[in-house]
């Protein structure tokens, strides 16, 4: 009787350990596992890390100004600068050329020459023959410009006599506080070539804007000889010029 149990038992043992082997051999049972391991990321802990490493999820890029980086680990430019005041010409600001009540790229205020800023005289000359000297004097407190050239009408004319363009000075000519400004007019052909010749009482000196042709009004109304000023159809002007000779060499 004790031999059997003993059979019996060891019997049971050997099944035991048979499907303890049959269950290692299938992966669905249990094994040993000895000493301890690490734990395994879950599938929500690796969902997470790349959304923080983005800062923002499914971007993969960092938000702007947090210094971060990009999803292939290149740092983020900031936005903006730490200091984005203007420099000190930004902000000032500049401006070419110059206008009535304007102001040029120094700042200073220019304002344009015109019969209310000024004395006007015409004189004709010896010398060259049958021209007239036109002189404009700055009277005002400003620095004036004198853009293009005079815009003459004697009497009651209906024609503007145009500028001779070699006499174009290479700048505006400018006039501070009592300084001139001049202007050479060529009043008849010295050949006498020049047709339907008349003699002036009155001469209007107009003023030019910024553009060609536009009117820097006022006017101005220089007195002209007692005996007028005898002028034909080569009547011809220059362009203002900074010094009187210029205004007398041609």
């Amino acid at each position: 009787m004790r031999m059997r149990h003993i059979r019996l038992l060891a019997a049971t043992g050997t099944a035991v350990a048979a499907l303890a082997l049959t269950a290692c051999g299938n992966g669905t049972g249990t094994e040993d596992e000895g000493a301890a391991r690490p734990a395994t990321p879950t599938a929500s802990a690796e969902k997470t890390a790349p959304e923080k490493a983005t800062g923002k999820a499914g971007s993969g890029t960092s938000q702007a100004g947090t210094g971060g980086r990009t999803a292939n680990g290149t740092p983020v430019a900031r936005t903006h600068a730490p200091d984005a005041r203007p420099s000190a010409s930004t902000a000032r600001g500049t401006r070419g050329g110059t206008g009535t009540g304007g102001s040029s790229g120094s700042g200073t205020s220019v304002v344009l020459c015109n019969g209310a800023n000024t004395t006007v005289t015409a004189q004709p000359v010896a010398r060259p023959l049958n021209h007239m000297l036109i002189t404009v004097k700055n009277t005002g407190g400003k620095t004036c410009e004198l853009p293009y050239y005079p815009v003459l009408r004697f009497d009651q004319m209906q024609w503007v006599p145009q500028a001779d363009r070699g006499t174009q000075p290479q700048a505006v000519v400018s006039l501070a506080p009592g300084e001139s400004g001049y202007a050479g007019v060529l009043l008849a052909a010295a050949d006498g070539s020049g047709a339907g010749g008349t003699t002036a009482r009155k001469l209007t000196v107009g003023f030019q804007g910024l553009t060609p042709n536009s009117s820097g009004d006022p006017s101005a109304t220089p007195s002209l000889p007692a005996e007028g000023v005898y002028y034909d159809s080569s009547l011809k002007v220059t362009y203002w010029q900074q010094e009187r000779d210029d205004a007398l060499s041609w």
